[in-house]
């Protein structure tokens, strides 16, 4: 189970509101519902949503197609959450809509690093 700050693992209830935020997202993205500006969302890919314990915050770790122009991305993204936030109300029936922030995914670059040093010590 994952672990926030080393603490306590998270809730279910965290657990799956995040995967619910994460599909929707998804779908969003996919979709092009939210019209975001400048940026093709149908290439980006939501990998994880983390949630606060009190459920009114969410972080999304996404990365768009191929990883490349990630900083770019995540702050379009940023400066357009009021958009997606708005997309996401009308899929998700909560009593609180969390705030969404958005972070580049990092764990793939990191695979690729860990994969090479295996090659190279082979």
């Amino acid at each position: 189970m994952i672990r926030q700050n080393d603490k306590a693992p998270f809730s279910q209830r965290q657990l799956r509101v995040g995967e619910l935020i994460k599909q929707s997202l998804g779908q969003i993205f996919l979709r092009d519902e939210a019209k975001v500006p400048t940026l093709v969302t149908k290439n980006i890919t939501v990998t994880e949503v983390r949630m606060s314990p009190d459920l009114k915050n969410a972080r999304a770790y996404v990365i768009p197609l191929g990883g490349k122009d990630t900083d770019n991305t995540v702050s379009i993204l940023t400066q357009f959450s009021h958009l997606i936030r708005k997309a996401l109300s009308k899929k998700i029936d909560m009593k609180f809509l969390p705030k969404v922030s958005f972070i580049g995914d990092k764990s793939f670059d990191y695979a690729e690093k860990i994969e090479k040093l295996i090659q190279k010590n082979k």
